[in-house]
């Protein structure tokens, strides 16, 4: 039953994380690390790749793929919360993440979404 429910939340999950990415990408052109080009293109291609792999996951068939794309793509975006770290965050409101959180974020949030994913990719 828990990976049932699992199997509709993750989707939900990585396809809202990718639509935000469209819908207020400034936020994310803020963490992107500054010696990668194409702030633009990297925060279009990861929401793209959220929606994508919220969408396979969605599917019996392609999900195991899935959860292996997201787990990748979690390694991936280590750099951006490291970045987090160094910079600090501000949400749009204004308000700052503290830095313990920044750090929960990447140690052990990151860890525990891969894991979810390789909990529930069957």
């Amino acid at each position: 039953m828990f990976k049932k429910i699992n199997h509709i939340i993750i989707p939900i999950f990585y396809i809202g994380a990718g639509i935000n990415h469209f819908w207020h990408p400034q936020g994310y052109y803020k963490i992107i690390p500054y010696y990668l080009p194409y702030h633009v293109f990297i925060n279009q291609f990861s929401g793209a790749a959220e929606i994508i792999l919220g969408v396979l996951f969605l599917f019996s068939k392609t999900r195991t793929l899935a959860a292996y794309g997201i787990i990748v793509m979690l390694i991936a975006f280590i750099p951006a919360h490291i970045v987090m770290i160094q910079n600090g965050f501000c949400l749009i409101n204004g308000y700052c993440l503290p830095l313990w959180a920044l750090w929960v974020r990447l140690f052990p949030l990151q860890f525990l979404l891969m894991w979810w994913a390789w909990s529930c990719r069957k």
